[in-house]
């Protein structure tokens, strides 16, 4: 595999006091199409490190004056414990070659080399960092994007509203997500749009309330050059930006009516018309919409009858959180886990100040449980952290009253909701018990202490 570095820099360092068998390997190297950079102590190959942080590959001589290879190779993996390191001895032992895996080196080679040997060595080892590097990226746009797997929920109703959402997810059908401001819609959208065969094409989210009256119909559908004052070019529009992808219609009950008759025909025909075009143009865009109105509302009064039945082909309703007790605990520790990879310590939250959530009604839903959260961290260094009801308390919206139905608030003891939790957990992953501890914000020992502590 050749040049797989070459848009960021050296893709191999080699380091060798012998400037004659350096400047050789390097010539080889080079020819084999790497980019290479020689260095001919540890001083300077730590300084060429420095500069290229990311250089994959280091070749390194094993017997040098004042820092030997074993020891660079140990400095230079603490700066990028993703660096592999090959040892090149002349004295090649079985007790050299141990040492050097031991160390952390990933291979040996002997000197004098045998070229057709380390051309496959150095490309077998290259193509394992283009691997690494795949997967890296694979893991960042997991982080980046908002999919099913990252939503942090063990209720069965919000399991039941992400497996219509899966579903909903291969088709091309428009849908309408419903639920209390804070719940989470963007991210469900998101979710949707990522796991749908348009993933790799724009997702265009856009508050149609907070969009001004005057401009709603230019900002969706673009307009054309003297348009309007100060129209002095074409602009596309959110319709044509998004085009291939996903456009996120938030509030959309705030959509005035006129505006509502163009989106009606971008839905049924596909084709828009910019404000001062006389033609309309194809897009091939889906529409996701979402409000925190009821259905009744949205069909009597916000939304013509006919657009209503366009954008809710598929409709997903959001529980508020005060109807899900046992995500309202697995939420709270999935925060505070969150924050203290952020933080770079130890936050948690106390018995006391996990039953007052469980106690209070969450009028914001869950951007409000993140917020309190995050917002009692925040005031505070201590490593570790317990957050604690007194902590809690004066953010608070009123005084807290249950958000737990009248009669499981009287049956269950907090034992018996986090056994419940637990259980939940287990059973949305599985039986994985890595990954119903991640779920929960807890170690895998807490869970295991927990499982022998309820009989689970």
């Amino acid at each position: 595999m050749k040049n797989v570095n070459e848009t960021r820099g050296p893709a191999i360092l080699v380091v060798d006091d012998d400037a004659s068998l350096a400047s050789t390997l390097k010539d080889f190297l080079t020819r084999e199409g790497y980019g290479v950079e020689v260095a001919f102590s540890a001083g300077e190959a730590l300084a060429i490190q420095a500069a290229n942080p990311r250089i994959p590959l280091a070749l390194v001589d094993l017997i040098m004056p004042l820092t030997d290879g074993l020891t660079l190779s140990d400095e230079l993996r603490r700066a990028n414990p993703d660096m592999t390191v090959v040892i090149m001895t002349g004295y090649a032992t079985i007790e050299t070659a141990v040492e050097a895996i031991k160390r952390g080196a990933e291979d040996y080679v002997t000197k004098p080399f045998d070229y057709e040997a380390m051309r496959k060595k150095i490309a077998r080892l290259m193509e394992v960092v283009e691997l690494r590097e795949r997967v890296a990226q694979l893991e960042k746009n997991l982080e980046r994007h908002s999919c099913f797997e990252n939503i942090v929920t063990v209720s069965p109703s919000m399991e039941r509203v992400l497996e219509r959402g899966r579903m909903a997810a291969a088709t091309d059908a428009s849908l309408l997500i419903v639920g209390e401001t804070g719940t989470g819609k963007e991210m469900l959208a998101r979710a949707i749009h990522e796991a749908s065969p348009r993933a790799r094409q724009p997702f265009v989210a856009v508050n149609s309330g907070a969009l001004p009256r005057e401009l709603v119909e230019s900002e969706l559908f673009g307009f054309r050059r003297g348009a309007f004052t100060g129209a002095y070019n074409d602009a596309p529009g959110i319709f044509s930006a998004a085009s291939g992808g996903t456009v996120f219609l938030d509030e959309i009950g705030e959509m005035p009516k006129d505006v509502q008759v163009k989106l009606l025909r971008v839905l049924q025909e596909g084709e828009l018309r910019p404000v001062g075009s006389t033609r309309a143009i194809q897009v091939d865009v889906r529409v996701v919409a979402a409000t925190n109105r009821t259905l009744d509302e949205l069909r009597s009064t916000l939304l013509r009858e006919d657009l209503y039945f366009r954008v809710a082909t598929i409709v997903l309703e959001v529980p508020p959180l005060r109807t899900r007790p046992e995500d309202v605990m697995v939420l709270a520790q999935h925060f505070a886990g969150r924050l203290s990879r952020r933080y770079g310590r130890e936050i948690s939250i106390s018995r006391a100040g996990l039953e007052l959530l469980l106690g209070y009604s969450f009028p914001g839903n869950v951007r409000e449980l993140e917020n309190l959260v995050e917002s009692a961290a925040a005031v505070s260094a201590d490593n570790p952290q317990v957050i604690t009801d007194r902590d809690l308390r004066p953010m608070l919206r009123g005084s807290p009253t249950s958000s737990l139905p009248a009669k499981v608030s009287e049956s269950l003891s907090m034992e018996q909701m986090e056994k419940l939790t637990i259980q939940q957990a287990l059973r949305v992953s599985a039986g994985n018990r890595t990954k119903a501890a991640s779920l929960l914000g807890i170690s895998r020992d807490t869970l295991y202490r927990k499982l022998r502590q309820y009989q689970v």
